[in-house]
């Protein structure tokens, strides 16, 4: 069974400079302000939000510790400042991946610019506490699969997790099977598995999938593995 979460039958929120759609917000972090429309994630992923910042809006400095935040930056650009990486300006296509762990980071992320640029984030628990902070920065390959995070121990590429998250870009007609449980979030395009169809917005819940773009698509799919 495949279920969908359209974002813009979702309530707008936001903070700062911001406005948000929260797809996913879990309550093992949340608590009682988890919004009761949102998914619970998967795996130790507990966040996900579509975000349009405003004509040169910012988040404004704030801090965290033991999570790991990552940025998918859709339209436009940002410019980060914080105690991680500062001065990145973040474009269309790149991932900034920043695991906050025992010291954790303050950062603030502006729009530079006098359009609404877009970014995508999402927060997953670190599966252990008391590690260092570090910093990511990954460009979306085009017609690939990119992992932009999770993966074993014994590797370097990306921060080691059982959660994993990759960004998939597909061109017309190319397709993209998914043969045990995931979320998706299509951030821009369409496709079809010849039953249903999904556009930009649509965040999809199921064990398997039979993906074909019907235009230039890209989307995040998150994954458990298991140990």
């Amino acid at each position: 069974m495949i279920e969908v979460l359209h974002r813009n039958d979702l309530p707008l929120g936001g903070f700062a400079g911001l406005k948000e759609y929260r797809l996913v917000m879990n309550p093992k972090l949340f608590g009682q302000q988890a919004a009761p429309y949102a998914w619970d994630g998967i795996g130790n992923l507990v966040y996900l939000a579509d975000a349009r910042f405003d004509p040169e809006g910012e988040t404004h400095m704030h801090h965290h510790e033991e999570i790991d935040v990552i940025s998918v930056i859709v339209e436009g650009q940002i410019e980060h400042q914080g105690t991680l990486g500062a001065g990145e300006l973040l474009k269309a296509g790149d991932v900034q991946v920043q695991r906050a762990g025992g010291n954790g980071f303050s950062h603030n992320e502006i729009n530079p610019d006098n359009t609404r640029n877009r970014m995508i984030q999402l927060w997953v628990l670190p599966e252990h506490k008391g590690e260092a902070a570090e910093y990511r920065l990954y460009k979306i390959e085009p017609s690939q699969v990119t992992r932009v995070y999770g993966g074993e121990n014994d590797q370097d590429d990306t921060l080691a997790s059982h959660t994993t998250i990759e960004i998939v870009s597909l061109s017309p007609s190319q397709v993209f099977i998914l043969k045990r449980p995931f979320l998706a979030y299509l951030t821009e395009g369409k496709g079809t598995n010849n039953t249903l169809d999904f556009e930009e917005g649509d965040l999809i819940k199921a064990d398997q999938i039979y993906f074909k773009a019907t235009s230039d698509v890209t989307m995040i799919v998150m994954q458990a593995e298991t140990s």
